[in-house]
């Protein structure tokens, strides 16, 4: 088996930032691999040890997460885009196909919109929307207030769910972030024991949550504007074929998203809906998730 290395890379912004990479047998395709909010390249490795020896897989760690530094914040995900950019273009990656997973999907559709001449094709796993992810006050009651959906980023720092859950991080509250992750990303079936407790210990390391919050209620690159976002109209700019991959019992990225997706592209987009799986279809469907992905990118 071809061996998975951790590696650093120092780029123009000022950021170093690590990766995950195999190198193919046969100097196959290359596949970048996004990952999502609370996890880096970590979340990968099961994935990355599955597919085809004849792919090049590369997986990046954003900055505030893994090992990766954080120097400067962002102010949306198209800063992650560009990271993206300087990242590949500092591992002479002029060609590929892109992977990305939940929160990643939304900075690898807006890298495919921005540099589509370098995207052979592009897989979006349990992804958010191509109108964001909305996020809305809190509620007399406790619950979310969706009249009121949140437009700064002082009203996302100040939202209970980021306080509770930044808080955890900051006390790098071990038994917090597990039961968050048994609850909602986790509620069908859990990794090895060993796996994840390195996977909290991966999730311990994000440095800028109400950054990510904020940058994923305002994200839109569809047509249509809402309360937080005008659309950007981007999504017209992605020529790669697309393969949309859901989970039935998502818990975190609900039907009407991943719909959005699929309206946006048209016929550009292939869905498939994976039978008893949730947000992580990693751990839930790793056999159909490979197979699927081999198929999309291998024929």
């Amino acid at each position: 088996m071809v061996e998975i290395t951790l590696k650093r890379v120092e780029l123009p912004n000022g950021e170093t930032v690590g990766y995950r990479e195999r190198q193919s047998e046969s100097g196959g395709p290359t596949l970048l691999f996004i990952h999502g909010n609370m996890n880096s390249s970590k979340h990968w490795d099961v994935l990355m040890e599955s597919l085809d020896s004849r792919l090049h897989l590369v997986a990046i760690d954003l900055p505030g997460f893994g090992i990766s530094t954080y120097h400067k914040p962002i102010d949306g995900l198209p800063d992650y885009a560009e990271t993206v950019k300087q990242f590949v273009d500092a591992l002479s990656l002029s060609q590929f196909s892109i992977i990305g997973w939940s929160t990643g999907g939304g900075v690898a559709m807006k890298f495919a919109a921005d540099y589509p001449e370098q995207v052979d094709q592009l897989i979006l796993l349990s992804s958010m929307s191509t109108h964001g992810y909305p996020f809305y006050a809190d509620g007399a009651d406790g619950n979310p207030d969706l009249s009121k959906r949140l437009r700064t980023h002082d009203e996302m720092s100040a939202l209970s769910r980021t306080k509770l859950i930044s808080d955890a991080g900051k006390r790098q509250d071990r038994a917090f972030m597990r039961w968050l992750f048994d609850v909602s990303v986790y509620n069908l079936k859990k990794p090895a024991e060993e796996q994840y407790e390195q996977y909290v210990d991966d999730i311990l390391t994000q440095r800028n949550l109400a950054d990510i919050y904020h940058g994923l209620n305002t994200f839109n690159i569809s047509s249509v504007d809402n309360e937080a976002a005008p659309g950007s109209g981007d999504v017209s700019r992605i020529k790669a074929p697309v393969l949309a991959l859901w989970g039935a019992n998502d818990l975190v990225i609900p039907e009407s998203m991943t719909r959005e997706i699929t309206e946006d592209f048209g016929p550009r987009a292939e869905l498939i809906v994976l039978e008893n799986c949730g947000h992580s279809p990693l751990v839930d469907a790793l056999p159909a998730l490979t197979q699927h992905v081999e198929r999309f990118l291998l024929g």
